[in-house]
Formats: C-alpha cells, structure tokens, sequence
C-alpha cells in the first residue's frame, strides 16, 4: 500500500494538522503548510529581508540570492531552465499575463483559440476577454460525461481548425481525471497549434517535466504545492517568453528610462514588474522541495491511493452519486446527495469536523453540461490517510440520518 512507503507520520510536520479534530479535505482549493515553509519564510524577514537586485549591501545580495536560488529550484521540479520562469501571483495571474501578452500580440480576428469545457473559469474568462477585444473565436472541446476525460476524438476536429493556442487543465478540478499531456501536446503540435497547461491540480501529486510533456507554456499555483498563498509560477518556453511584450510596467522590468522612452530587461524580469514577493517564492520552492525529499513518485501513489479507496466507499452509499466513473483520476472525488444541496451538505460535514468544498468550483458551465448546479468535492494531499476518508464517509451518513429520517 502507497502509505507503508512513508517515512514517518506526515502530518506530524504540519501544525495546523496538529488538531485532530479537524479532518481536511480541501486541498485542491489550498494545501496545507509544513513547518519546513513556514520556518523559511519566517527564517527570510529574520535574517535577510530586503529588495532584490537593486542593491549592493549584504542583505539585499542574500535576498537576490535567495529569490533566484528558489527561482532555480522551482525551474528544476518541473525540468526547465530558471530564466523560463515568471513569479507572478497565482496560476490566475499567470493565464492573464500570457492572454495578455502572447495573446494580444499573436492573435488576430477570426483566429481560434481551443479551450475545454472542463476548464476552471481562470482558464476561460481571460480568453473570452482576448477574444472580445482581438475579434477571434474560441472552441470548445467536450470531456465525456460518463468517464470525465477528454473526449480526444473531438479534440482531433477542433485541432484541423488550426487554433493558435489549446489552453487545458492537465488534471480537472472537478473531476480529478488525468488528461494524457504528452499525447495531446504532440496532436497539437501537428497542426502547428501552441499548449498552455494548467497544472493546478498536478503539480502538487505529479513529477511534472516540461521537456517530456512538449508544452510551450505552464502555470501553477504556490499555495496548493504546501507554499504560501500569494505567489504563482508561470512557465514559458524560453524562445516564447523572449518575443513576449511586457504584461506589467514600471520598476524592474527595465534596463534605462528616459523622458519620452524606456528598454526592457532580459527574460524573466521584464515580466516581473515592481517588488516581488521574495519571502513567497522561498516557500514555494521549499514546499516543492519537501515534495521532493518524500518522491514525487511515492506523493502520487499515495494520493492516487487514496483517491481509489474514496471512490470504492463513496459507491457503497446508494444517496450518493459521483461525478465520473474514471479509473484514471487522481486527487478528488465530487459528487452529489440526493435531494440535499450542496453546501447544506459541506455545513453538515463540517459539524463532524470534515472540511470539503461545496459549489460550482470555478466551473459553472462544466457543472451546468452535466444538469446540476453545484456539487461537493472531498481532495486529498500526502498528509491525507484512509481514516480522513473513513471520517468523511461516517459524516456522510450522519448527513443521511439529518436529512432523510
């Protein structure tokens, strides 16, 4: 079984975990945080806290240094190079700036963008805005209802169109389905189409290689790979990123201002305008680090474990009703109560002490494809154990016994 392969009690390491009384199942929406992170962090303000690259005394060179050592390690986790490698504020920001940037630049009227319709609205709403300004066209390519994947047949008719840009989430965060990456970039590249990846969902239970999967852009966020909230990665592959126009302007993404003209800096800072956040992107990389001391390999085994068990008790509850039926999926399980919604669900569950989310999820028209308005999502991380599941399970028939005695 995945878990016999850790080392040791993993929520051990995480102080807000320390309270047993709370079981958490939330953390496709954010992770919780080792202590590793948050001492690094702490560690920073108390010993180094200054600006980076814009000075010469001792402390700000140990900031850049420090800054560029996580830029460095984050570049690494996903095999990249450290000058492909935009800190902005989350994967959100990240999908704002390359629409933004590439997009506005590359797209012109009656060109396509391809999306998905499992998409969160992150990955839909700043193309549907390019799309309104640039005059181009968005399509869609359906997922399968019954399984949840990508309905890759379809996707083959959308790509003939010749899109500038498929734009998709490697894992859903509705369904927890694994999209095959390295499949779907390699089709695209056929038809001379560029990928962004959303990795939001993977990057946090997946070894995830740039190099591998072909992509021409990545983002994901910090805070749901055990770092802070506030601090985002964007990927761009580095001939890409150097014909990108500045998304934002100001200080640091310069190289000399005058009165009537400014010339840009080198990639990646050209992208990253004013103070970063130096303490987050610390975090990030040691959440990604202690990712890595455990094994990406053992993360995902663990957490696709723990996925198979939910779904196999959850399907022994004749009031509940998962979403897909994918063998393939990995992190979380959503699903609806009969006849109960689905926040009164998640109040209900959180009586017990079982925190799971409750909505739309950020994917209204995915939720409204299927005939529902909002279902209940349990997600798991290497801290998670079969007893947080067996937890939610017993909530559940407490919720059962409320609402149907």
């Amino acid at each position: 079984m995945a878990e016999s392969k850790l080392k040791h009690d993993i929520r051990q390491d995480f102080p807000l975990l320390h309270d047993r009384s709370i079981v958490y199942l939330d953390s496709a929406a954010t992770s919780q945080k080792p202590k590793a992170v948050l001492d690094a962090q702490r560690r920073f303000y108390e010993t180094s806290n200054a600006n980076v690259h814009r000075g010469v005394h001792r402390l700000s060179v140990a900031a850049t240094e420090s800054f560029e050592a996580a830029r460095a390690a984050i570049a690494a986790f996903i095999n990249a190079e450290p000058e492909e490698i935009v800190f902005v504020r989350n994967a959100t920001e990240g999908i704002n700036l390359f629409a933004r940037s590439w997009g506005a630049a590359n797209v012109r009227p009656n060109e396509l963008i391809a999306l998905t319709t499992m998409e969160h609205h992150s990955n839909i709403v700043p193309w549907q805005q390019l799309a309104q300004a640039r005059g181009c066209d968005i399509a869609y390519v359906p997922f399968i209802k019954e399984s949840g994947e990508l309905d890759l047949e379809q996707l083959g008719l959308v790509l003939e169109k010749k899109p500038k840009l498929l734009s998709l989430t490697h894992v859903s965060n509705v369904f927890g389905t694994v999209t095959p990456m390295a499949e779907v970039v390699a089709k695209a590249h056929v038809a001379g189409t560029l990928v962004l990846v959303d990795a939001c969902q993977s990057a946090p239970h997946i070894a995830l290689d740039v190099k591998k999967l072909g992509c021409d852009a990545l983002v994901f966020s910090g805070h749901k790979t055990l770092g802070p909230m506030g601090v985002g990665v964007l990927y761009v592959r580095k001939k890409l990123l150097e014909i990108m126009p500045p998304f934002l302007s100001g200080g640091e993404m310069i190289k000399t201002v005058t009165l009537d003209r400014a010339t840009y800096n080198d990639v990646p800072h050209r992208f990253e305008a004013g103070t970063p956040d130096v303490a987050g992107a610390i975090g990030v990389a040691t959440g990604l680090r202690y990712l890595q001391n455990i094994g990406m390999e053992v993360v995902e085994a663990h957490v696709r474990e723990l996925t198979d068990y939910a779904v196999r008790k959850l399907a022994t509850l004749p009031y509940v009703k998962l979403l897909n039926k994918s063998a393939n999926r990995l992190g979380l399980v959503s699903f609806t109560v009969d006849g109960v919604p689905a926040h009164d669900v998640a109040s209900l569950l959180d009586e017990k002490g079982v925190c799971v989310r409750s909505g739309h999820h950020c994917a209204m028209p995915l939720h409204a494809e299927l005939g529902i308005e909002q279902s209940v999502r349990a997600s798991f991380s290497i801290y998670n154990v079969r007893e947080d599941v067996d937890a939610l399970i017993e909530a559940l028939e407490h919720c059962r016994k409320v609402f149907f005695r």
